[in-house]
C-alpha cells in the first residue's frame, strides 16, 4: 500500500508524514489508525457536510440491546438470553436472521453456550437453526480465503464435513419449524459449498420462497448461487436479479448483481439493468432510516450506484443516513479493508459534491 501510494506525487510528504508518525509509535504503517490515514492523506474534514466524524466510524450496526445481552450472556456461557431472543423473532424473518447470523458469529469464537443450550434442550428448533448456520460459517473457517490451488486437500475435506453437517442440521431444524424460511437460507448458503445442481437448488428454493417470498437474505444467497464464479452465468445471474426486483423489497438486488459483473462491464452501472431497480430502491429507502443492516446494505449499494452515476448529492444524502456505521455491502462482502474503504468513500463523495452549504 505504501508504494502505491508514493508513486501518486501528491501523496508523497503525507506518506512520509505517516511512516515517521508509525515509527514514533512503535507500529507498522498498517498499524495506524485508519481514520488517521485518511487524514493526512486527504485532508478532508466530511463534518462539513453533515456526515459523522472519522474517528467515529464502526464496521457494527447501532446498539441493540437484546442482542447485545444475549452475546453478552453467551460470552460467559449462558444460553437462555439467546433462545429467548430466537424464540421471539419466528414470524419477523429478516431481525432472525439478523440475530441468527450475530450468534452464529458467536459460535465460531466460542460453541459453549450452544452445547450447554443442547445439553438442556436438544429438540429445540431455534437451537437447530443456529447450529446449522454455525456450521456453515465453522466450515468457511476451515477452509480459509485462500484460492483453491492455496488450499491444502485437508481442509477441504473438513470443509465438505462441516457443510455435510450443516445440511443435515439445516434438515432437521426444517422439520422442527415447517414454517421458517431460514433453514432454507441456510441450505442455499451451502449449496454452493457442496456443488449443488440447477435441479436440486431448485427444489430448495422453491421451499424457501413457499415460507416468505422476498426474503431478502435468501435472494442474497440464491444470487451468489447463479453468479458466474459459483454455478451459474452473467445470463442466469441477471435474469435471476431482474426477476426479484419486480418486489420493492428486493430491488437492491440488480446493484449487488453490478457488483458481480462491473469488473468486465464497469458501464454496466448505467445501463437500465442498474438504473431502472435504483430508482424503485430509493423511493422504497424514503424516510425507512438505517435501523437494520438490510437497510444500511440497501443504503451503501444505492451509493454505489449514484456515485456511477456522477449523483454525488444523492449519495452523500445517503451517506447522512448510515452514519457511522460500516457493516453494511458494498464494504462487508466486497472489500478487505471495509473502514478504510468507507472513510475514503465518504470523502470522495463530498469532494465530487462540492462546497458544504
Amino acid at each position: 500500500m505504501v508504494l502505491a501510494l508514493l508513486r501518486h506525487p501528491r501523496k508523497t510528504f503525507a506518506v512520509l508524514s505517516l511512516m515517521r508518525e508509525a515509527k514514533r509509535r512503535g507500529v507498522t504503517y498498517e498499524q495506524l489508525p485508519e481514520e488517521l490515514v485518511v487524514a493526512r492523506l486527504y485532508r478532508v474534514d466530511v463534518t462539513r457536510w453533515g456526515l459523522a466524524p472519522d474517528a467515529e466510524v464502526v464496521t457494527r450496526g447501532p446498539a441493540d440491546p437484546e442482542l447485545d445481552a444475549a452475546c453478552a450472556a453467551a460470552t460467559e456461557g449462558g444460553w437462555e438470553p439467546a433462545a429467548a431472543l430466537l424464540a421471539s423473532t419466528r414470524g419477523d424473518w429478516e431481525r432472525r436472521d439478523e440475530v441468527v447470523r450475530a450468534l452464529a458469529d458467536h459460535v465460531v469464537r466460542d460453541a459453549t453456550f450452544l452445547q450447554r443450550w443442547h445439553e438442556t434442550d436438544p429438540d429445540n428448533g431455534d437451537l437447530a437453526v443456529l447450529h446449522a448456520l454455525s456450521l456453515v460459517y465453522l466450515a468457511w473457517e476451515a477452509r480459509g480465503t485462500a484460492r483453491a490451488a492455496q488450499t491444502s486437500q485437508a481442509q477441504f475435506a473438513e470443509f465438505h464435513r462441516l457443510l455435510r453437517l450443516a445440511q443435515t442440521t439445516a434438515q432437521h431444524a426444517a422439520t422442527l419449524l415447517p414454517d421458517d424460511p431460514t433453514p432454507w437460507t441456510t441450505l442455499a448458503m451451502l449449496a454452493r459449498g457442496l456443488s449443488y445442481d440447477h435441479q436440486r437448488f431448485g427444489l430448495l428454493w422453491d421451499e424457501l420462497l413457499a415460507r416468505d417470498p422476498h426474503h431478502r437474505s435468501g435472494h442474497v444467497q440464491a444470487l451468489q448461487y447463479w453468479c458466474r464464479k459459483w454455478h451459474g452465468s452473467d445470463e442466469l445471474m441477471w435474469d435471476f436479479a431482474t426477476r426479484a426486483a419486480a418486489s420493492p423489497a428486493l430491488a437492491a438486488l440488480p446493484l449487488q448483481a453490478a457488483l458481480e459483473t462491473a469488473d468486465k462491464t464497469p458501464q454496466i452501472w448505467r445501463s437500465p439493468l442498474v438504473r431502472d431497480p435504483l430508482e424503485t430502491l430509493l423511493a422504497r429507502l424514503e424516510g425507512e432510516g438505517a435501523a437494520t443492516r438490510a437497510l444500511r446494505s440497501d443504503r451503501g449499494l444505492a451509493i454505489t450506484a449514484l456515485v456511477f452515476a456522477e449523483r454525488y448529492d444523492e449519495a452523500l444524502a445517503q451517506f447522512r443516513v448510515l452514519g457511522p456505521h460500516a457493516d453494511g455491502e458494498p464494504w462487508r462482502s466486497y472489500s478487505s479493508t471495509p473502514r478504510m474503504d468507507f472513510l475514503e468513500a465518504r470523502i470522495a463523495v463530498c469532494t465530487a459534491a462540492g462546497k458544504p452549504a
